[in-house]
């Protein structure tokens, strides 16, 4: 589960909004910024998260996944600082668990005063990034799943406002829907695209 600590220009209240159009045109920006900056290093630009997922209830935060071959924190640290983005310091911002493996990873907040967003830096093939884009595209395949998990967001952030909170109640969630998603990929044939995964394939 991503556990964000927001620096303090980012501090404000949890809030589930309508799906936006404008999601979509927003990642192309920020994705084209972020290649700009990471050139061939960033092999894929994924955008993920609940904003990626039309018709999705969330946040009004973008996320991107960008996938590197290297995880060479101190270069792409200051790349990445050298436009302004800050890497969350947070232990769990630089590792997490998927799949029962430890995955290495980077979390960079904006710049000051820019539009919410997570940059999530993870390794072509890691289990994690697999993570982030079944739960994209399971989403986008069944609409009766999206609207309930966007029902159930809009509910929780109508009563819990904190953010840390809100993450802790909504991780266990987050499992249930997981599982789901995990017997739909194996019910469809869902692989992931863009190279590095053993199961290779297509993306649906």
């Amino acid at each position: 589960m991503l556990v964000v600590v927001p620096f303090a220009d980012e501090v404000r209240p949890v809030a589930v909004a309508d799906y936006r159009s404008t999601w979509t045109a927003e990642f192309a920006e920020l994705s084209d910024r972020l290649q700009s900056a990471l050139g061939q290093r960033a092999v894929v630009i994924d955008h993920v998260g609940s904003t990626s997922v039309p018709g999705l209830a969330a946040k009004d935060c973008i996320d991107a996944q960008v996938r590197v071959a290297a995880l060479d924190e101190a270069e792409l640290i200051s790349l990445l600082s050298d436009v302004g983005f800050r890497c969350r310091p947070e232990e769990w911002n630089r590792t997490e668990v998927s799949a029962g493996v430890r995955c290495p990873k980077l979390v960079f907040a904006p710049p000051p005063g820019e539009r919410a967003t997570n940059v999530h830096l993870r390794l072509l093939g890691g289990p994690n990034a697999r993570y982030a884009l079944l739960f994209r595209d399971y989403l986008r395949a069944r609409d009766d799943v999206r609207d309930a998990w966007g029902a159930f967001k809009q509910r929780l952030a109508a009563r819990v406002t904190d953010l840390a909170d809100y993450g802790q109640i909504k991780a266990p969630a987050t499992d249930v829907l997981m599982a789901g998603a995990e017997r739909w990929a194996a019910e469809s044939g869902w692989v992931v695209s863009g190279g590095g995964f053993d199961f290779g394939g297509t993306e649906h």
